[in-house]
């Protein structure tokens, strides 16, 4: 089953694993975590071309993971740590539900074998 989110923060998160789920664009973030760095200098690092990049870049600004500032002729990409957290601890309450229907099918498997009292070996 597919459940499709509605609410702003359900589309906020699809957002930052659509930008996440990319080699090149999770690439991009960990060089700009370093320090900020221009589009044109991004662009150099990768096999494709400007427009290329500024579209990876762009759906990177729109999950809110990076953020890009004009000074002069350059556009400048920074990671938004805030942002990196919110995927985070996104990830985080993913594995805590899993964790807990675990926990849950465990206990339910550790009724079932012992109210029965049949030995199967």
């Amino acid at each position: 089953m597919v459940v499709d989110g509605t609410g702003e923060a359900d589309r906020a998160v699809d957002r930052l694993f659509h930008a996440l789920a990319d080699a090149t664009r999770r690439d991009m973030l960990r060089r700009c975590v370093r320090g900020e760095l221009s589009v044109s200098r991004l662009a150099a690092a990768y096999p494709m071309s400007f427009a290329a990049v500024q579209k990876h870049v762009t759906v990177l600004e729109r999950a809110g993971l990076v953020t890009k500032e004009r000074r002069g002729r350059e556009q400048l990409v920074r990671t938004d740590r805030d942002a990196v957290a919110r995927a985070r601890q996104a990830l985080d309450a993913l594995e805590s539900a899993w964790r807990a229907r675990v926990d849950r099918m465990t206990g339910l498997l550790s009724e079932d074998g012992g109210e029965d009292g049949s030995d199967t070996g």
